[in-house]
């Protein structure tokens, strides 16, 4: 069994749900209706692009694995401070998102600002680590395939995802 098993449902009526299945059985799902169920199958094949190329093992993908609830995230006290590559990735996730919103393609260098902004903006530590072209070009690469199969996937189906943990993170 993987560390976790994504499948996001494709509803007939334009909603989406997550759901994923840890190694251990367990389960940790959510709906995600109107505007969400359009934003939200996007961002987490998003998130799973950018966690699988960076190695990031404690992300989203990552802390669902080790049995974080997707509602943790919502309320992050409930839980502690979020870690480090959490953190990242959701800031790294925010470009993409941006990008895939107005259609500008960002370089490494000016994603590096974006995330070095955000840091400083919000009291963060500046982060060591710093994303290249390649790995942007690896991160696209995936995300666009993913993309392609949810945009075929018919209504009413579900794609499924293994998601593996890196063995060792990059941040």
């Amino acid at each position: 069994m993987p560390d976790l098993l994504v499948r996001i449902k494709k509803k007939t009526d334009g909603d989406a749900a997550l759901s994923c299945i840890r190694a251990d059985g367990t389960t940790t799902w959510q709906r995600q209706e109107g505007q969400l169920g359009r934003f939200f199958p996007l961002h987490d094949l998003t998130h799973y692009a950018v966690e699988s190329v960076l190695m990031l093992r404690q992300a989203f993908f990552g802390l669902l694995a080790e049995g974080w609830d997707i509602s943790d995230f919502g309320t992050p006290e409930s839980r502690g401070k979020i870690p480090d590559d959490a953190g990242f990735a959701e800031m790294v996730v925010g470009c993409f998102d941006l990008e895939r919103m107005t259609g500008m393609l960002g370089t490494a260098d000016e994603y590096n600002e974006r995330i070095a902004t955000h840091s400083r903006d919000n009291g963060l530590p500046p982060t060591p680590f710093r994303l290249s072209d390649e790995q942007i070009a690896r991160i696209r690469h995936l995300r666009s395939e993913l993309f392609a199969k949810w945009t075929s996937l018919p209504p009413g189906d579900t794609l499924e995802l293994t998601f593996e943990r890196g063995a060792e993170s990059a941040v």
